[in-house]
């Protein structure tokens, strides 16, 4: 019918497109299914969303999303703390925890260094990575942000600023493929790339 329209459920529906990769087709898809929901799921659902901003924050150390002071992985006595693995973004370390290939530890940029976004070195966590090479423990930093142009020079402005401080800097071999986004790859992509990493 010509002109429908219900504001609480266009306003719904508006919400899920501001969602990075959600168009309108999908947007609308996601809005009828909360429609469905019980009165019960419905609040489950809206608490979850409300608990998830309210509860998680940065972990102290690596920059991933945690619920503590330190996430779950910092806090492994277990992990081998002379390795870390520098990636963009919380899921690359989900992709990579997923090969149970690695055993070090991580550090999240949350971006990259990219001028024409507007995004400079200090936007980025790149200060709390080079703070952590200060007690003499890391010995090797693994360079694993996205095979793109902004992450190229995100790794090679931030292996500028660690050789001087006796650090070996490591870059992800192309096991993945230029242009992708590490949260696709596959976990024998993914380890190989880190078994084939290079000095850079």
């Amino acid at each position: 019918m010509a002109g429908y329209h219900v504001a609480s459920l266009a306003k719904l529906i508006e919400q899920f497109e501001r969602m990075p990769g959600i168009g309108h087709k999908s947007a609308q898809r996601m809005a009828f299914y909360v429609l469905h929901l019980s009165e019960a799921e419905a609040k489950t659902f809206a608490e979850s969303i409300l608990a998830a901003r309210e509860n998680i924050r940065r972990c102290s150390r690596c920059c991933n999303l945690s619920e503590a002071e330190l996430c779950p992985i910092c806090s492994n006595t277990a992990r081998d703390e002379s390795v870390i693995c520098v990636v963009e973004d919380p899921r690359d370390v989900i992709a990579f925890e997923r090969t149970h290939e690695f055993e070090g530890l991580y550090h999240v940029l949350h971006g990259v260094i990219s001028p024409m976004n507007g995004v400079g070195p200090e936007d980025i966590t790149i200060k709390e990575l080079l703070s952590r090479m200060a007690d003499g423990k890391v010995q090797e930093v693994i360079m694993a942000t996205n095979p793109t142009v902004e992450g190229e020079a995100t790794a090679m402005y931030i292996s500028r600023l660690l050789k001087p401080m006796g650090v070996k800097v490591s870059r992800l071999a192309y096991g993945v493929p230029v242009g992708a986004d590490l949260e696709y790859a596959d976990e024998v992509t993914l380890t190989r790339a880190l078994e084939g990493r290079r000095i850079l």
